[in-house]
């Protein structure tokens, strides 16, 4: 039986994939969701790729299954670490950073500067770096209800940028196969970026989804069945 691994991306832990582990689930896979060190600057890619196998190593015990990764936005920088580091199935991609092997990613984004949206901060905000919900929701919920949104903006943490300076930690990309999940309505990660970035990855292929950002909210059940055709799809 397939494992799925769900990364949350910045700022957000692991129930942000609360509602896709059902849809999941009732189709007869197993999923972890581990809380990553969003928060801790001394926590680079390596780090947080390390609680992920840690995860994945404690569900699958001395089991031999098939798993894949599935990061969102910022743990898309860990994803290819996670392969590089432990046998896996596949890498996916869900509106996620891809990693330039050899540089950091913020060099990466000084040369390509349309590449991410990140919500303005505020000095009246109540989230992180005084972020405010209206910002927030115009940057990762746009598309989400209202209500819903609310209660994830109640739960954002704080996010460290070590993975963003840091040098991407692996020196070629891994052998596993990478599906992008490229969100057309994406304010955050601009999905131009994503299509063009994807197509440079070795046995990548790139997947449209309707929607903005934060799929797992706005479309858990459409993200549950898409996961699964990708599952079903040889690698």
């Amino acid at each position: 039986m397939t494992l799925f691994a769900l990364l949350h991306g910045g700022m957000h832990d692991g129930s942000s994939w609360d509602r896709v582990t059902p849809e999941l689930r009732a189709r007869g896979y197993d999923v972890v969701s581990p809380d990553l060190p969003v928060d801790d600057e001394d926590a680079g890619a390596e780090d947080w790729a390390r609680i992920a196998i840690d995860a994945i190593d404690a569900a699958v015990g001395a089991n031999e299954r098939q798993v894949i990764v599935v990061g969102h936005s910022i743990a898309g920088l860990c994803v290819p670490v996670v392969a590089a580091r432990r046998a896996i199935r596949e890498m996916v991609f869900v509106a996620g950073l891809i990693p330039v092997i050899g540089h950091s990613f913020a060099e990466h984004l000084s040369q390509n500067p349309g590449a991410v949206t990140f919500p303005a901060p505020s000095s009246t905000g109540e989230g992180p770096f005084g972020l405010t919900f209206e910002a927030v929701r115009e940057g990762f919920y746009h598309d989400v209800e209202e209500s819903l949104a609310r209660e994830a903006f109640t739960r954002l943490r704080g996010q460290a940028f070590t993975i963003l300076t840091e040098r991407c930690p692996i020196s070629k990309w891994p052998d596993a196969s990478a599906r992008f999940i490229v969100m057309r309505d994406d304010r955050a990660v601009n999905p131009a970026w994503s299509r063009q970035m994807a197509m440079r990855c070795p046995r990548g292929m790139v997947i449209e989804m309707d929607g903005g950002h934060s799929p797992f909210f706005a479309r858990p059940r459409h993200l549950g069945v898409l996961l699964t055709a990708i599952e079903s799809v040889e690698a």
